[in-house]
């Protein structure tokens, strides 16, 4: 199919001044268009931008291109928190299953959208590729659509296909996607894993997230049996427990059988994975993320991590202190649903100290700090040292229980902290 393409300046040139521009994240970033827009910093003014998580370097967020735009993120990654801490900025509290709403109920109506999508079949299909999340609701509401046709984007599965007639203005990209993850897992992120893996049952169904502990977690997932993953987003972590047949979702009740994600992020045998994989399903984060849907699997295991948790298990897992680090994301999303499906097992899984020798968990959170889940939601909390179990323990039993796998240079002054908060024999029995 002949496709007429604009230059990225051309295409760049349809933004105005006060406009709201959507940018589609992770691997799926539209980079080339983004700098291209950059380039325009000294011709615009109040440009809003709105995106969950980019891979890149953000640009816009830096000066001297900062003057023409200010983000407004449903989620912050590593690239745009300074900006958004800072003067030029913000973030959004919400869950990402509700993003869309913003866009459906014209909250934040889009006026631009920038997209990177797979070259079209021979029916004028493209498809979003590995990021279909908060991007489809986007689309679907945005009045101008710009994409990057990029052969590299992988034609995924699901509900990711639009049609070039839903798209206004294309140009040509021939980029590599941005590839995540691989650090070697530390000891320490090892028992974590050990640990949580205890907990997972034949035929659970799986929702993680990326990074060294859920990879930690999937390591020792080998002598497991019918797993399934319902999930909002994977990574690579995930493919040796496929090709060995660990992974058959055969126990699921949504989707028997396939891999439901909103997004996927990692290395370029993953992208080769989920292209043209009718395994995999790519939904957008109102599915994947609506408890109603995930609380009908079973045994929904849903692990997630925090910043810090309080003695009364109150978890924050977006800031630090008054510092916006991350984001509210799908946390509350799944692990309502882990705790509401049959046998299902909401899991926090954490190091029990940062890099720099301070407890994870705490008498208090910091000042300023936002809890991310509340301490009526939290059942397994998992350390090196152990699993904490708080579901129907009262506020002594779980300072007991969490103080137990805490690390072992806090954990007398957190029983001080714990008997001069709550009484009773909270001390004496750790």
């Amino acid at each position: 199919m002949s496709l007429q393409h604009i230059t990225p300046a051309q295409a760049v040139a349809k933004i105005q001044s006060g406009q709201r521009v959507f940018f589609q994240g992770a691997a799926m970033t539209p980079n080339l268009l983004i700098e291209a827009l950059c380039n325009r910093y000294s011709e615009l003014q109040n440009v809003e931008i709105i995106q969950v998580h980019t891979e890149g370097e953000a640009l816009y967020t830096q000066e001297p291109y900062s003057k023409a735009f200010k983000i407004n993120s449903c989620f912050v990654g590593g690239n745009v928190r300074q900006s958004v801490n800072g003067g030029n900025g913000d973030y959004i509290p919400i869950f990402l299953s509700e993003i869309h709403l913003l866009f459906r109920h014209n909250i934040l109506p889009i006026d631009i959208a920038f997209i990177q999508v797979s070259p079209p079949d021979r029916h004028g299909y493209c498809s979003l590729g590995t990021s279909v999340d908060i991007t489809l609701p986007a689309v679907e509401t945005a009045k101008t659509v710009i994409a990057q046709i990029n052969p590299n984007v992988p034609r995924t599965h699901g509900d990711g296909i639009i049609h070039l007639n839903d798209i206004d203005h294309t140009v040509y990209c021939d980029r590599d996607l941005s590839i995540s993850g691989g650090a070697v897992i530390s000891d320490t992120e090892a028992r974590i894993g050990a640990n949580v893996a205890e907990l997972i049952e034949d035929g659970a169904t799986l929702q993680m997230g990326i990074g060294n502990i859920p990879n930690a977690v999937l390591n020792n997932l080998g002598n497991h049996k019918r797993l399934g993953i319902h999930t909002e987003m994977f990574s690579d972590g995930i493919l040796p427990l496929v090709e060995s047949g660990v992974i058959t979702g055969e126990e699921k009740t949504v989707k028997t059988g396939k891999i439901v994600t909103c997004f996927a992020v990692g290395s370029q045998k993953l992208y080769d994975f989920v292209n043209d994989n009718p395994l995999v399903h790519f939904k957008e984060a109102a599915y994947t993320n609506d408890t109603a849907i995930i609380r009908r699997n079973p045994k929904v295991t849903a692990i997630n991590s925090a910043i810090e948790i309080d003695l009364t298990g109150q978890v924050c897992a977006d800031t630090i202190g008054n510092r916006q680090y991350s984001g509210v994301g799908g946390q509350m999303d799944f692990i309502r649903g882990a705790s509401l499906s049959e046998g299902g097992k909401p899991i926090f899984a954490m190091t029990a100290a940062t890099a720099k020798g301070i407890s994870k968990i705490t008498s208090y959170l910091k000042e300023g700090a936002g809890i991310t889940t509340t301490r009526a939601h939290v059942h397994y909390v998992v350390t090196e040292y152990g699993v904490a179990d708080l579901f129907g323990k009262n506020l002594k039993q779980r300072a007991k229980a969490l103080i137990n796998i805490a690390h072992p240079d806090f954990r007398e002054q957190l029983s001080r902290d714990a008997f001069a908060r709550f009484g009773g024999e909270v001390y004496s029995l750790v």
